[in-house]
């Protein structure tokens, strides 16, 4: 019944108005009650002429007139524009008048001019009404926290899916052992970090661990970005974090997950003129809430970055962000679970072998490793296949190194070739340089930009420890050559093309790490030379400048020359001695455009080669 009535004054008002604004619109009749006939324009001037008419009223607007002839009847006539009218009026003695304009009355013309501003006022009327029957007024809720609830654990994902990434699990089972039995540790005196970061590239489960702690905890789970603090009304950021820790410690023991947390914890006082901006209130505000005067017993906050070298240092001392999980990319047990994982729901054929593609894909995160299967499938179904096989597998990987093929792309004879020769130098010097990492593939089919590529088996322990011996670089600056190198010795320097450009800037970009960063000059010695500059506004240097002097720049351009030039005859040396097998395998990618690792290690055997040596 109170549904039914809650609009009725609303209702009422807009029946008002409306019946108003129909009553000014109805012209009113004047007269005394008999109602006049019409007559034509032609009759009221021959009744004129022969003295029938007695009186006529015209109306101010000289269209229509009141016509009362001699023997009182009456008629109305539309007046045509014509100015001998009233000369004839005169002439045969009628008598003339002007009728007054009709107005409506004094209150319908007010109630007429309210009309509009009662309509807007009664519609916002309905308008606020309606919202707070729906959950409240969003025009007065830019301070509230957007926080998502969930009250009870309503997630799916728990950790028996998150795979990988054991050790991170392993912390973060600890949050949830205590807030499920926190007695076992409070009984030795231990204390519960209040904040746990997570720390770690684009991809690698971050966001998935954080669901499954809340599909484990059986506690309230909040959970924000650190964009939607931030706002571009002055305080509104700061209030937001204010309402969610006002909701948290109403649902205390809860955690309370901030995604992306560097959108608004970046250092303080980054700006070009340090700045008070809204961002910096936002975040004055979470460091207080975290461990301020009152502290806040019972909520855990879990956040998550890949940048945590911009964020600010009050916000990963210890009390707020007392602990940091780094959630790095999987090793090859983890890759293999990760598979394990996301090969679920998927058809496969028995070919398929998840430790081959665990060990072939080094250095892939979660999400790569999700998205390379659904490639996988996408191709299969695309080629109506029912199942998907290693074929589709290895396409895919390609697909997502390099981009995919471009088939029908029309390559002259001659560029065919030369792009043969350039790969197959690649691949020839490649393999033959002691410890360096296996050739995969070789295939001159254009992609993206490139008019073919070589494939290297990345090593899976160099990848894990991020240690690279000087061994390796030159080895690997050797192999950047390569190409380069072929066509010089095949076509001559007059042919060489630009197709080498991306090769030269590695050799160049590693050389010069070698003797800035890594100390392996000779004439320099074991030191770092060279600030890293880090970006604007991200509370670094905004300009670095040079730590060593003008003499040492010349060294160091003198011993990136040297380096190159060592490798530079590596490759010539390597090529040079095992031409005959650089002219075969340049003539089997030819013919068939890709050539595997098996197909390359047997022309090798089958071949007397010889390997590249130390100069």
């Amino acid at each position: 019944m109170k549904k039914r009535w809650r609009h009725a004054g609303l209702y009422a008002l807009l029946a008002v108005v409306l019946i108003a604004i129909g009553t000014a619109t109805i012209p009113s009749q004047q007269g005394n009650g008999n109602t006049p006939l019409p007559m034509r324009y032609s009759d009221f001037i021959e009744a004129v002429e022969s003295d029938q008419v007695a009186r006529v009223a015209i109306t101010s607007d000289q269209r229509t007139a009141q016509v009362v002839e001699n023997d009182n009847s009456r008629a109305v006539v539309n007046l045509a524009p014509d100015r001998q009218l009233l000369p004839l009026l005169t002439s045969h003695g009628v008598d003339i008048s002007v009728l007054p304009e009709a107005r409506p009355p004094v209150w319908q013309s007010a109630l007429l001019s309210l009309a509009l501003p009662l309509l807007l006022l009664g519609g916002l009327f309905f308008l606020l009404r309606r919202s707070q029957a729906g959950g409240g007024n969003q025009a007065m809720n830019f301070g509230r926290s957007k926080a998502r609830v969930q009250m009870e654990p309503q997630s799916q994902v728990t950790f028996a899916d998150v795979a990988g990434i054991e050790s991170a699990k392993l912390e973060l089972t600890e949050v949830v052992d205590f807030l499920k039995n926190p007695d076992r540790f409070t009984a030795v005196g231990a204390r519960i970090p209040k904040g746990v970061l997570l720390v770690g590239p684009p991809g690698t489960g971050k966001t998935l661990l954080a669901k499954a702690v809340a599909g484990e905890a059986g506690t309230p789970f909040f959970s924000i970005s650190g964009s939607e603090f931030v706002e571009m009304f002055v305080g509104v950021g700061a209030s937001r974090v204010r309402d969610l820790f006002e909701q948290a410690k109403k649902n205390a023991p809860c955690i309370v997950f901030i995604d992306e947390i560097d959108a608004v914890g970046r250092q303080r006082g980054a700006g070009m003129g340090g700045g008070n901006d809204e961002r910096e209130q936002t975040l004055n505000q979470l460091l207080t809430e975290m461990d301020g005067f009152e502290g806040n017993t019972g909520i855990i906050i879990v956040a998550a970055t890949n940048r945590p070298d911009v964020l600010d240092a009050a916000l990963m001392r210890p009390g707020r962000f007392d602990r940091q999980v780094v959630v790095d990319r999987p090793d090859y047990q983890g890759r293999l679970q990760i598979l394990g994982v996301h090969a679920r729901g998927k058809t496969m054929s028995k070919d398929i072998d998840l430790q081959k593609i665990a060990r072939r894909t080094p250095g892939y995160t979660g999400a790569d490793l999700a998205n390379l299967l659904n490639e996988a499938a996408i191709l299969a179904a695309r080629r109506q296949l029912n199942e998907i096989s290693m074929d589709e597998v290895n396409d895919a990987i390609e697909r997502i190194l390099a981009g995919p093929e471009k088939k029908d792309r029309v390559m002259s004879e001659r560029r065919k070739r030369l792009v043969a020769y350039h790969e197959s130098g690649h691949a020839l010097v490649g393999a033959l340089m002691p410890d360096y990492d296996p050739v995969q593939k070789i295939s001159i089919i254009p992609r993206s930009q490139a008019g073919g590529l070589t494939f290297f088996t990345p090593s899976e322990e160099r990848m894990e420890s991020g240690l690279y011996s000087r061994a390796y670089l030159e080895n690997q600056m050797a192999v950047a050559l390569g190409g380069r190198v072929a066509e010089e010795i095949v076509y001559g320097e007059d042919e060489v093309t630009t197709g080498a450009s991306n090769d030269l800037q590695q050799v160049t970009r590693v050389a010069r790490q070698m003797i800035t960063r890594f100390g392996m000059s000779d004439r320099l010695g074991p030191v770092a030379l060279g600030r890293q500059q880090g970006g604007m506004f991200l509370g670094r240097d905004i300009a670095a400048e040079r730590d060593f002097s003008e003499d040492t720049a010349a060294v160091i351009d003198e011993e990136v020359k040297d380096l190159v030039a060592v490798a530079y005859r590596r490759a010539t040396d390597v090529v040079n001695r095992n031409r005959a097998v650089l002219d075969e395998l340049a003539e089997l990618l030819v013919e068939r455009e890709t050539v595997d690792a098996e197909e390359l290690q047997t022309l090798l055997l089958e071949r007397d080669v010889r390997t590249a040596e130390y100069l």
